[in-house]
């Protein structure tokens, strides 16, 4: 009796999952693999991977990759292959976020899950490195980040949620104080050479007064930007899913949700065994 029970109850918990699993994959909006491709697997719009000098030339874009030191590391991905930086990053790779990130001017919702490997103390060079940068202009100006800081032992690892910069300056918001509300910090981060660390950065209404910014680590919540509510000014056709800004290390699974993924959501696809592919099998 109790084994009928309990296979009974595993069922029904294996069931939800697998139900949980199926419908989160009628929300996604953007998935590169990079399984033998740099070109996204799932894309509402571009699904190109772009390189340029620096990012104040992306007028003069290549379709690919075209930086020698930023390549596909076959069979080294979380499943399959994996983006590779093997050397600092100094120039402009991106994707395209128009359409890709379901930007909205009114409320915008929604998440974006990536995972990393590397050592950031012995792979990074100094200076900052942002893995990922999801913007429309740069870092400071209606930009949603994650960073490595530069000069602590270990390397913070810290979530960047930045309004526009016109308004912050125009409301005296450009300080230490105001620049502390918009960060969530990790003091002592995962991350290790061979250990793949995964990161959802989830986006609820922003742009209305109820915006809320978390973030997750291993399936862990490490905290929330909220009760700021900078407006988020995007010219959507030059949003842009930027990679590896000063990065050492590997990236694979690029996933962006339309949806903000609940924490159950978030530890769900941290246990994925093959990745975001999963839910399509």
């Amino acid at each position: 009796m109790f084994f009928s029970k309990f296979s009974l109850l595993l069922f029904f918990i294996t069931s939800i999952t697998f139900s949980q699993n199926k419908q989160l994959k009628d929300h996604i909006l953007f998935y590169s693999s990079f399984n033998g491709k740099t070109t996204a697997d799932i894309s509402v719009g571009d699904s190109l991977i772009y390189t340029a000098e620096n990012y104040k030339k992306t007028n003069d874009a290549k379709p690919g990759l075209h930086n020698p030191n930023v390549v596909l590391a076959k069979n080294k991905g979380l499943t399959g292959d994996a983006l590779h930086f093997k050397k600092k990053n100094t120039t402009a790779i991106y994707f395209s976020g128009y359409k890709n990130l379901g930007y909205s001017s009114e409320s915008w919702s929604g998440s974006f899950s990536f995972w990393l490997q590397l050592d950031p103390d012995t792979d990074l060079e100094p200076g900052y490195c942002d893995p990922i940068n999801l913007t429309d202009v740069r870092y400071d100006d209606a930009a949603l980040w994650v960073d490595f800081t530069k000069d602590d032992k270990p390397r913070q690892f810290r979530l960047g949620v930045l309004g526009d910069l016109d308004i912050r300056k125009k409301e005296n918001k450009i300080n230490d104080a105001e620049l502390e509300k918009r960060l969530v910090r990790v003091i002592n981060p995962p991350f290790k050479s061979g250990k793949w660390t995964h990161v959802v950065i989830t986006y609820s209404e922003v742009n209305t007064n109820k915006s809320i910014c978390k973030l997750y680590v291993d399936g862990q919540l490490k905290g929330a930007v909220k009760d700021v509510n900078d407006p988020f000014t995007w010219e959507e056709e030059n949003a842009k899913i930027m990679l590896g800004l000063s990065y050492v290390g590997l990236m694979d699974e690029l996933t962006a949700f339309d949806k903000t993924l609940d924490a159950n959501e978030v530890k769900s696809i941290y246990k994925l065994k093959n990745g975001i592919k999963s839910l399509f099998e």
